[in-house]
């Protein structure tokens, strides 16, 4: 198949799929979703994605109609169903099926989960990037599907002929962006925001920062500003879709290039790691 979707144990291909109305995703985006890329017909870090996914799900007292393992299994199976090995691999579990009513629907929430033919960027080609406050919510660590701020921020990027925009908050605090993580390095050493309620802890970002102490490269998870963002040696933006990216200008001003041998270690060491776990037996 093309592309593959499931709802609640259905399957088809992804246009002919539907949803009740009366699911809670239409009326108040209540759900959890996760997302990752598979290469080779192979689920890249899918323990990793699981128990975020599951964590998300239960910080808003959501329940998963499945297990973890029964997760796993069923995207699996998915997968192994498509022409091609190389994936987005997508799912969410919604809060469940009622009336509209801001009170929770009892009972076990729908899952869905769609399968789409995808590739990993190298990370060779730099990036453009647009500053834009950070309006959303505090909750941040919670991946919801309640996307309207990064999806307007998406568009204002777009706009602009930029691919990503970097959140801020009131006094110039660097977050996230729109839809990935973003680091700097400075002095030699990554600086990246903390995992608090004002950022997704992404699981790229977790690659990173390991495979800096894994090749002996300081790590810092501190807070820092849109003028270390500007003046950094280089800028870094990480999601599961792309390991590692890096920008060249922000606001039409240039950035980075200032460490490229280090950035080049992190990109390389990075692919070569998700090559491995996603190789072909």
């Amino acid at each position: 198949m093309k592309t593959l979707g499931y709802y609640n144990g259905k399957y088809g291909e992804l246009e002919e799929m539907t949803v009740p109305m009366n699911d809670r995703v239409c009326w108040f985006g209540d759900g959890v979703y996760d997302a990752g890329p598979a290469r080779n017909y192979k689920i890249f870090a899918i323990d990793e994605h699981v128990d975020r996914f599951f964590n998300s799900a239960g910080l808003l007292d959501i329940q998963v109609p499945v297990t973890k393992e029964e997760l796993k299994e069923i995207l699996q199976e998915m997968v192994n169903k498509m022409d091609t090995g190389n994936l987005f691999v997508y799912y969410q579990v919604t809060r469940g099926t009622g009336i509209r009513n801001h009170v929770f629907t009892e009972g076990p929430g729908n899952l869905w989960i769609t399968l789409r033919p995808a590739e990993i960027s190298d990370g060779e080609k730099p990036i453009k990037l647009i500053t834009t406050e950070d309006t959303r919510f505090l909750h941040c660590n919670i991946k919801t599907l309640n996307l309207i701020p990064s999806c307007m921020a998406s568009e204002k990027a777009r706009k602009a002929g930029c691919q990503e925009a970097v959140f801020y908050r009131p006094g110039g605090r660097v977050t996230e962006c729109a839809h990935s993580n973003v680091h700097i390095i400075r002095d030699g050493k990554l600086v990246t925001a903390p995992a608090d309620n004002l950022i997704l802890p992404g699981i790229a970002r977790a690659h990173l920062i390991r495979m800096c102490e894994r090749l002996g490269i300081p790590v810092s998870e501190t807070p820092y500003t849109l003028e270390d963002l500007f003046s950094a040696q280089e800028v870094i933006v990480t999601s599961s879709s792309n390991l590692c990216l890096h920008a060249d200008e922000i606001d039409g001003k240039p950035v980075g290039g200032k460490n490229r041998e280090l950035l080049e270690k992190l990109r390389t060491a990075l692919l070569e790691e998700f090559y491995e776990a996603t190789k072909e037996e």
